[in-house]
Parts: structure tokens; sequence; C-alpha cells
């Protein structure tokens, strides 16, 4: 039986190093380390940021049972909890949909929060009457449970000055 050429060698040889350099990629990227869900960053003004960062400091351990676990980019503006199944982001721009008067609120603890059902998910909410606007995105097994919104409500009142 011949023997292989030496470039069919090489070139075996470079597949198996690429595919166990991939494997080990994917493997590191899903459960190598112990950072959240990739979230945008908010980009408010320097007042709104400055509250932003006073909330961040109010923020409780834990919300509905989840301990924090804050996405990526880390950043004083965004924080999570359970992996992604709570997020918060501070500073985000007003939603289109607190001019609809058909829009649906709820109110937590002195805090009311604009509603908005997403299709495939669980519903956001975004702060209103504050001097900046929080927003609170739940995933699908909170589609029909506000109650995380109060953990929020104490930190919002403490940190987050109404506009009115």
């Amino acid at each position: 039986m011949p023997s292989p050429s030496a470039t069919a060698v090489r070139t075996a040889v470079a597949a198996v190093a690429t595919a166990a350099v991939l494997l080990a990629a994917a493997g590191c990227s899903a459960f190598g380390d112990d950072a959240g869900p990739s979230v945008a960053v908010p980009r408010p003004t320097a007042e709104e940021a400055a509250v932003c960062r006073a909330l961040d400091k109010e923020l409780p351990a834990t919300v509905a049972g989840l301990d924090r676990s804050d996405p990526e980019p880390d950043s004083e503006l965004t924080a999570g909890w359970g992996d992604g199944a709570i997020v918060l982001r501070c500073g985000v721009p007003r939603p289109d949909r607190m001019s609809d008067p058909q829009a649906k609120g709820v109110e937590a603890d002195g805090v009311n929060w604009l509603l908005e059902p997403r299709e495939g998910t669980g519903p956001r909410f975004t702060s209103t009457y504050r001097q900046a606007y929080v927003e609170v995105s739940l995933d699908e097994r909170y589609a029909h449970d506000a109650s995380p919104l109060a953990a929020f409500a104490g930190p919002v009142k403490k940190a987050v000055p109404p506009s009115l």
C-alpha cells in the first residue's frame, strides 16, 4: 500500500487542528465564561447618565429569586438578573408608544410603567414621569406577570427623580 504524500498528511493535520480550535472556541463562548447576554448600552445625556449611575448603586442583588448577572458589555447603564431573564437599561430614549393614548400602563409600588407586549418573548416596561427612562425587559416566563417590577420601585423612586 503506498504511503500518503506529505502534502496530504499536512492538509489532514491542518484540517483536524482547525476543527479542534473551532470546537474549543465554541465551547468557551457557550460555557466558558460567566458573562450574561449582550445588550445595547443606551446613550443618555450627561444628566440622565448621572441619574442612571445613582440607580445602578441602588439595584437589588436578586429579583424574583434570580441572582444579578449583568449583560455585556459591562456598563452602569445596564443590569441583568437570571442570565437575561430580566434586563434593565437606564437612559433609554422615550418610547414612541408613550404618545399613544391607547398604550397600556401598569403601576408597581408607586412607579408607573408603559407596557409594551413583544411577540415571541416577554414584555418590556419603561418608566414614565421620571428624569431618565428606565426600561425593564422580561423573558417569556413573565408574559403575564409584572411582579418583578416591584423590586425596582424603591430604587427608581430613590435614584430617578420625577419629571413632573
